[in-house]
């Protein structure tokens, strides 16, 4: 259990790090969108590229990576449904809102939850791979889509279509997995500046979370409180308990993949969704929050499920 708990505890370090960056104004008043532009168009891509090209893609084609896609399908469309009956958000908030009740933090929580917990480091990397090569590039293509004011109905399909090729995520990751793919072999004086850059993505996200959080009231009134705490229910509750049954009874797995698969469900909101919402300037304060939330009380969720499956 050591591991869970030494996961949540690095991030939170990390995120406290930021919010005393931003408390005592260290970097200016532009710290963290500097910071989220540079991850997003430099570190983060350099990451991908590198874990990416060093995968087994046929891992993607593992019964728990289904039971993880179709989990998070079925919480983003629990989300959007309750968006349609009560929440009533903007396109691109909805889109955030349903990403954020799916797409978990394999990263920073993940990998030592299954290197300490699982005992196979391995067991994650499907996941990370399943939402950096299809779930981001779906994300990311929605809200460039729903932010441009450009579409019409005549040029929506060639739009779409082409904002993958525009987006230097979706271009690292579609990168990495041609070399992993054909098993090339990528040169260390290109490989290992990569390296260096992709190893300051997490800090910078982190660190923009924390910014973020001065100067703010997280789960203050009004809409965007409702939306989080829906996000966050979904997430941290149904996503973990639809992750067991479709393991459990319709993929049939043995008790060790169910275990796996209900505790990378049961993973909180990745800080990538923060991430991507303060790109496009759209529904930060609903993925803050749902972040946020879900970082706190999934702790409890993964230990409770540990205890009870492990």
């Amino acid at each position: 259990m050591s591991g869970i708990l030494t996961g949540f505890a690095i991030i939170g370090v990390v995120v406290a790090a930021g919010y005393v960056c931003a408390r005592l104004r260290i970097g200016g008043a532009g710290a963290q969108e500097a910071l989220n532009r540079i991850a997003f168009f430099v570190a983060i891509p350099a990451l991908l590229f590198t874990v990416i090209a060093d995968a087994d893609l046929h891992a993607l084609l593992s019964a728990p990576l289904l039971v993880q896609a179709s989990a998070a399908v079925l919480a983003a469309a629990l989300f959007l449904l309750v968006h349609a009956v009560r929440l009533h958000l903007t396109a691109s908030e909805a889109t955030v809102g349903a990403v954020a009740s799916g797409y978990v933090n394999a990263n920073n929580i993940g990998l030592p939850l299954a290197a300490y917990v699982l005992g196979d480091p391995t067991v994650v990397v499907p996941v990370i791979l399943l939402q950096l090569l299809v779930l981001a590039p779906i994300t990311l293509t929605l809200l460039d889509a729903q932010t441009s004011g450009r579409v019409s109905p005549r040029s929506a399909l060639w739009f779409v279509l082409q904002q993958p090729l525009r987006n230097p995520i979706i271009l690292a990751s579609v990168a990495g997995a041609v070399v992993s793919g054909f098993g090339w072999g990528v040169p260390d004086v290109v490989r290992q500046p990569l390296v260096i850059l992709g190893g300051a993505a997490i800090p910078m996200m982190l660190m923009a979370f924390g910014m973020s959080l001065h100067g703010s009231r997280p789960l203050r009134a009004g809409s965007s409180r409702l939306a989080a705490a829906t996000s966050a229910a979904v997430k941290g509750v149904v996503m973990p308990v639809l992750a067991y049954l479709l393991a459990r009874y319709a993929f049939r797995l043995d008790d060790d993949a169910v275990l796996a698969s209900v505790l990378l469900a049961g993973l909180p909101t990745a800080q990538n969704v923060y991430n991507y919402a303060a790109r496009y300037r759209r529904g930060e304060v609903l993925a803050r929050d749902t972040i946020l939330v879900t970082t706190l009380t999934s702790p409890a969720t993964l230990l409770l499920a540990a205890a009870i499956l492990g």
